[in-house]
C-alpha cells in the first residue's frame, strides 16, 4: 500500500476515464464503473462507483506500480479545500479507518466541490 504520509501526489489534472479503465481493467469488478479520473506526471487517482484507486508509479522505468484501493465505506471524515484568488489549486483530504489521512492535490480548474459531492453520495 502507498505510504500516504511520505508520498506526494503531483497536482492532479483531469484524465480521460477511458485511459483509467484501461489502466485499471484487471482491478475493476464487473459492475464497477469509473466516475472521475485524475492524473499527475505519472501517478493517478480514480474514483469509481465503489472506491478510490490511487496509483503510484515507481522506479525509473515506471514498470513497478502500487495500486491502493480505498473503499468509500471506510471513510470516516472528508474535507475539500476549494481554490481561492491567489491559491488556484484545490485539495481533498479523506480520513480512512485503519489507514489515516489521505491527501490529494488538484491542479487549477478542477471542480473539487463536485468531487466532494461524489464522496458525500458514497459515504453519507
Amino acid at each position: 500500500m502507498i505510504d500516504f504520509d511520505t508520498v506526494s501526489f503531483v497536482k492532479l489534472a483531469p484524465w480521460d476515464p477511458k485511459e483509467a479503465i484501461t489502466e485499471l481493467s484487471d482491478l475493476l469488478l464487473p459492475d464497477e464503473q469509473v466516475l472521475l479520473a485524475f492524473k499527475g506526471t505519472r501517478d493517478s487517482v480514480t474514483f469509481t462507483t465503489r472506491r478510490v484507486v490511487a496509483l503510484n508509479v515507481q522506479g525509473l522505468t515506471g514498470k513497478k506500480r502500487d495500486y491502493s484501493s480505498l473503499p468509500y465505506g471506510k471513510v470516516n471524515v472528508f474535507s475539500i479545500e476549494a481554490a481561492g484568488t491567489l491559491d488556484r489549486d484545490s485539495e481533498l483530504e479523506l480520513w480512512f479507518s485503519e489507514v489515516g489521512k489521505v491527501k490529494f492535490n488538484f491542479a487549477s480548474g478542477v471542480d473539487v466541490r463536485a468531487i466532494g459531492r461524489l464522496i458525500a453520495e458514497r459515504v453519507l
